[in-house]
């Protein structure tokens, strides 16, 4: 698996609010926000269900992380989605920011991907 996930639950607004409490939380930033449903249906004209994608920072652990490896911006802003379940209810997920640090075979990136992932995870677990 490549990230935390969860089913709730909560329907589609009402996670994404709990989603971005819970990360502010844990010191995380909104930098970017996808609306995937509404991105699908302007430049492809399809329906598609409610999907947002959220650019989460630390800057605290994107500064270690960047210190100790100049392109792992390239990774960077850790991706939180939030999606609508079929039957009902939200799905919640997180990266996993441990693969994100083995891609770059740089082990000083271990222990940044460790205290971000344990933020994440906490994310996740608020529901």
């Amino acid at each position: 698996m490549y990230g935390f996930s969860r089913n709730i639950d909560a329907g589609f607004e009402e996670a994404v609010g709990r989603v971005r409490d819970a990360l502010q939380r844990e010191g995380f930033g909104v930098l970017t926000e996808i609306d995937v449903q509404a991105t699908l249906k302007k430049k492809l004209d399809v329906d598609f269900r409610k999907y947002v994608i959220l650019g989460a920072c630390s800057p605290p652990n994107a500064y270690k992380a960047l210190s100790a490896e100049l392109e792992i911006g390239l990774f960077l802003p850790c991706n939180v989605i939030v999606y609508e379940r079929d039957g009902g209810g939200s799905a919640v997920a997180a990266i996993d920011a441990s693969l994100m640090a083995a891609a770059t075979g740089n082990d000083a990136l271990s222990e940044v991907a460790s205290t971000v992932n344990e933020k994440l995870k906490r994310v996740i677990a608020t529901f």
